[in-house]
C-alpha cells in the first residue's frame, strides 16, 4: 500500500495573511475617506463638464470646445490618480483574504514537504500571466458609459488557456495576476479588485471540470480531449457571464459608491460584453490548447496535473 505523504501543520502563512488583512483593511478605510472621496467629487464635475461639451456641440450653449476638452482630460487624469490608492487597497485586501484562507487551511490540515519547486510550471504561469496582461491591455475595445466604461478584450482567452495547461489554482492565479496588473496600470484601475477575484474563480472553475473531474492531462483519445477542452472552457466562461455583471453590480454600488441606476446600466452592458468575450475565449482557448498539447508533450514541457499539483 502506498504511504500517504506526512503533513505538518504550519502557521506562518496564517500569521502573514492576518497581519496583511488588518493592514489592508485599515488602508482601504483610510483611502476611501480621503482620495476616493475626492475622486467621486471630480467624477461629478466631469459629468457636468461632459454635458456642457455636448451642449456646445449641439449649439445650445456657447463655449470653446478646445478649452472644455482640455479641462476634461485634466479632470479625468486627476480622478484616476485619486482612485488608485483605494483600488490598490482593495486589491491588497482581496489578496490578503485569499492568503489568510490558505493559512487557515495550512494550520488545520497541514502541508506536505515539497521535494523541489516546480520551475517548469512556475515559468509557464509567468508566461501566461504576461499573455493575460497583453490580451487585456493591448487587444481591447473600450465602451464608455458615463464616467465609467467596459470593454471587449482577449484577456480571458489566456486565463482559460492557463487553467487548461496548468490546473485551476495556477491557471487562476496567472489570470488573476496578469489581468489585475492590466487594470492597475490603465484607466480600469477601480476594477482591479473585482478582476483579481473573478479571474481566479474562472481558473478554478475550468480546472475543476478539466482536471478534477475529467483528468484532461492524462492520455485520452483526441475526441475525448476535444470534448473536455470545450466543455471545461464553456463552464468557466458560463460562470463568468453570470458572475461578472452580478458581482460588478454589488461591487460598484457598495464598494465604489456608484449610483444604483448607473450600476444597473453598467451591469446590463457588462452582460453583453462578457458574453461576447466568453464566446471568443471558449473558441480561441480551445484551439490554442488543442494545438499546444501535442507540441508540449513532444518537447517534454507538458504539465501533468495530479491531485498533489492542484494545490497552491
Amino acid at each position: 500500500m502506498e504511504r500517504k505523504p506526512e503533513r505538518k501543520k504550519s502557521y506562518s502563512v496564517l500569521i502573514v495573511g492576518a497581519m496583511l488583512l488588518i493592514t489592508s483593511l485599515l488602508f482601504a478605510v483610510y483611502t476611501h475617506r480621503t482620495s476616493y472621496a475626492r475622486s467621486v467629487t471630480l467624477g461629478a464635475e466631469l459629468t457636468v463638464l461632459k454635458a456642457q461639451i455636448s451642449d456646445v456641440e449641439t449649439g445650445t450653449l456657447q463655449g470653446d470646445l478646445d478649452t472644455l476638452n482640455a479641462q476634461t482630460l485634466n479632470l479625468s487624469a486627476a480622478k484616476l490618480n485619486n482612485e488608485r490608492p483605494y483600488s490598490y487597497a482593495l486589491t491588497l485586501l482581496f489578496f490578503s483574504i485569499l492568503l489568510t484562507a490558505k493559512g487557515i487551511y495550512n494550520a488545520l490540515v497541514g502541508i506536505t514537504k515539497a521535494e523541489r519547486p516546480d520551475i517548469k510550471r512556475l515559468a509557464q504561469a509567468g508566461l501566461l500571466a504576461a499573455l493575460c496582461y497583453i490580451g487585456f491591455t493591448f487587444f481591447k475595445i473600450d465602451i464608455p458609459v458615463g464616467t465609467e466604461k467596459t470593454a471587449f478584450h482577449f484577456g480571458n482567452v489566456f486565463c482559460v488557456l492557463a487553467a487548461l495547461l496548468l490546473g485551476g489554482y495556477w491557471g487562476g492565479l496567472a489570470g488573476a495576476i496578469g489581468m489585475t496588473i492590466g487594470d492597475l496600470t490603465t484607466s480600469y484601475v477601480t476594477s482591479a479588485p473585482k478582476t483579481f477575484l473573478l479571474k481566479l474563480l474562472i481558473g478554478l472553475t475550468v480546472g475543476l471540470f478539466a482536471h478534477k473531474i475529467f483528468k484532461l492531462s492524462r492520455s485520452h483519445s483526441p475526441k475525448y480531449v476535444t470534448g473536455v477542452t470545450v466543455l471545461a472552457s464553456l463552464c468557466g466562461m458560463a460562470f463568468n457571464v453570470v458572475a461578472d455583471p452580478l458581482v460588478g453590480y454589488f461591487y460598484k454600488m457598495y464598494l465604489l459608491g456608484v449610483p444604483q441606476e448607473l450600476a444597473s446600466t453598467l451591469a446590463k452592458i457588462a452582460t453583453v460584453t462578457t458574453a461576447v468575450n466568453a464566446v471568443v475565449a471558449v473558441i480561441a482557448a480551445s484551439i490554442f490548447y488543442l494545438a499546444l498539447r501535442p507540441a508540449l508533450r513532444k518537447s517534454g514541457l507538458f504539465v501533468q496535473i495530479t491531485p498533489e499539483k492542484e494545490t497552491i
